[in-house]
């Protein structure tokens, strides 16, 4: 299975490091309507004006090109971050769109998003809050994701039936999407490995035909820079939507 070849590369090379326009399209069409056909005399054909209208006709026609350059904005793609409550999502989008650690993040309670440039292309990291009341909205923003990122607390082994649900329930109708599963807080003692947590969230049956990468992950307060494993992470989501652009 490709995608679960993928997912095993990634959480070996983990374990061993450590860790993871709008073109405003205004085309100004003006056309002139010719003028009906009046007879003239012979001897003042050599002072129509004619020449008049094709002298006007190119500082139209330049107009589209200099709305065009004036409106022209970077192409935005979506990364949709999810997962339950607690598992520390809003860390790891402040560090996956800004490379670096925030002290005190507070939990999101509704909706966090998060943009970042990279060359021609605008990349928005949208989480959603993981509480009961807040799952319902998931799905509605998953048609225009490009990848998902789902974040499991690696130390709670008691919610993984609840997380393993709410993620197949919402990949179901999207097989192409890419996945990328965050197994954070592995820094935490007693933190069930990438590949129990493969097992338990029965990664094997999101299907053949998406990307699929189960990366662990931890954020830790006291860090200095962002660890490899989120920075490794980062670099792959990047990669992945720059890819689909």
């Amino acid at each position: 299975m490709p995608g679960l070849r993928e997912a095993g590369l990634v959480g070996a090379a983990i374990a061993l490091t450590g860790g993871v326009v709008y073109v405003t399209w205004s085309f100004l069409s003006s056309r002139q309507k010719p003028e009906e056909p009046v007879e003239i005399e012979p001897e003042k054909e050599t002072s129509t004006e004619a020449p008049v209208v094709p002298e006007t006709v190119p500082a139209v026609a330049e107009e589209p090109e200099r709305n065009d350059v004036q409106t022209e904005r970077p192409s935005s793609r979506q990364v949709l971050v999810l997962g339950l409550d607690g598992a520390g999502k809003t860390s790891l989008v402040h560090c996956l769109a800004t490379g670096t650690l925030e002290q005190n993040v507070a939990p999101t309670k509704g909706f966090n998003a998060v943009s970042i440039n990279k060359e021609d292309l605008k990349i928005e990291f949208l989480e959603i809050g993981g509480s009961e009341d807040l799952r319902a909205y998931w799905k509605m923003y998953l048609c225009k994701a490009e990848v998902l990122v789902y974040v499991v607390d690696s130390s709670d082994s008691a919610r993984f039936p609840l997380a393993k649900m709410h993620l197949h329930e919402l990949i179901a109708e999207h097989p192409r999407l890419s996945l990328v599963v965050l197994a954070n807080k592995q820094d935490v003692e007693g933190a069930c490995g990438i590949t129990d947590l493969h097992e338990a969230l029965f990664l094997e049956g999101v299907g053949d035909e998406r990307k699929l990468f189960l990366i662990g992950t931890h954020v830790s307060k006291d860090a200095a820079e962002i660890p490899s494993s989120v920075q490794d992470a980062r670099e792959l989501i990047v990669q992945m939507v720059s890819d689909a652009n």
